[in-house]
C-alpha cells in the first residue's frame, strides 16, 4: 500500500479490537492530519477511549494498521507510542502521589546537569519550568513546584498531567475528558493550550463531553457510535451542537 501523503500525521485504518466475545471496535478508520484538532464524540460505550488506547499503545488492536507519517508502526506498548510522537493525556492520568509537582512533570525523563559521570538531577530548572507551566494551563494560585501531588484537588492533578503535555514536544497530543473536575480558569487554559498547540504546528485528538467546550477549539469533529464512526468531516463552522448531538444519539437516522 502506498506511503499516506505528507499532510497527513496519523491514520488507522480498519481498526477492530474485541474483548472475548465483546466488539468494542469495528472496522475503524481515523485520520488525523498536520495541524489539525479533532474532537472526538461520542457516549459512553461508543469506543472513543478504546480507540486512543490502541493508538496510544495502552491495549492491543485485534486486527487492522497504524500509519505514523507515512510509515506503519507497530504499537506493542505505551512507549512505542511516545516514542512515535504521540503524548497521552487520560482523565486519571497517572501521578504518583508522594512525589512533587515537577518531579511528576518529569517523571522518566528529568533533567540533569553537571558532569555525566555523577548524574545529578536538575530541580532548580524542573522546578522552574514546572511553575511558568502551571500558570500557562490557568492555575492563579501560587503553589510551590516541590508541592506533593498527593496535595492537590482533582481539578489541579489534571492541569499537571496537562502541563507535561505542554512540555514534551510531541506530534500529537491526546486529551481524554481533559476538562473534567476542572474550575473555569482552569478549563480556559486547557482550551487555550489546545489553541497554542495547533497554532505551533502540533496536532490533538480532543475527547469530552462537553460539546460546547469541543466546538471552541476543534478543526473537525468526528463522531461514534457502538465502536464504529458514523461521522468523520463534521465542519464545527457550519454545524450546530443540536445537529451533532442527533448524529451522537442517532436521532439524526429518524428524521
Amino acid at each position: 500500500m502506498a506511503d499516506a501523503p505528507t499532510d497527513v500525521l496519523i491514520e488507522m485504518r480498519n481498526i477492530t479490537k474485541h474483548y472475548g466475545r465483546v466488539q468494542a471496535l469495528t472496522d475503524v478508520t481515523l485520520t488525523i492530519n498536520r495541524n489539525e484538532i479533532v474532537g472526538l464524540l461520542g457516549d459512553n460505550g461508543a469506543g472513543k477511549s478504546t480507540l486512543i488506547k490502541v493508538l496510544s499503545g495502552a491495549v492491543p488492536l485485534t486486527s487492522g494498521e497504524i500509519w505514523i507519517k507515512g510509515r506503519k508502526v507497530n504499537m506493542a506498548s505505551t512507549n512505542d507510542s511516545i516514542a512515535n510522537g504521540i503524548e497521552t493525556i487520560y482523565q486519571d492520568s497517572a501521578l504518583v502521589p508522594q512525589l512533587s509537582i515537577a518531579r511528576n512533570l518529569f517523571l522518566g525523563r528529568e533533567l540533569r546537569k553537571g558532569p555525566a559521570i555523577l548524574d545529578r538531577l536538575d530541580l532548580d530548572e524542573m522546578n522552574r519550568v514546572a511553575s511558568e507551566l502551571l500558570r500557562k494551563v490557568g492555575i492563579s494560585k501560587n503553589i510551590p513546584a516541590t508541592t506533593p501531588i498527593g496535595s492537590l484537588s482533582g481539578g489541579e492533578r489534571q492541569a499537571v498531567a496537562i502541563a507535561r503535555a505542554m512540555y514534551f514536544d510531541s506530534d500529537l497530543i491526546i486529551l481524554d475528558e481533559p476538562t473534567n473536575n476542572l474550575g473555569v480558569a482552569e478549563t480556559l487554559g486547557v482550551l487555550n493550550f489546545v489553541r497554542d498547540a495547533r497554532d505551533s504546528g502540533h496536532s490533538c485528538i480532543f475527547i469530552a463531553h462537553n460539546i460546547h467546550h469541543v466546538f471552541k477549539v476543534v478543526n473537525r469533529i468526528v463522531v461514534m457510535r457502538r465502536g464504529k464512526v458514523v461521522a468523520d468531516d463534521i465542519d464545527p463552522k457550519v454545524s450546530s451542537i443540536a445537529e451533532v448531538e442527533s448524529i451522537i444519539t442517532g436521532e439524526h437516522m429518524t428524521i
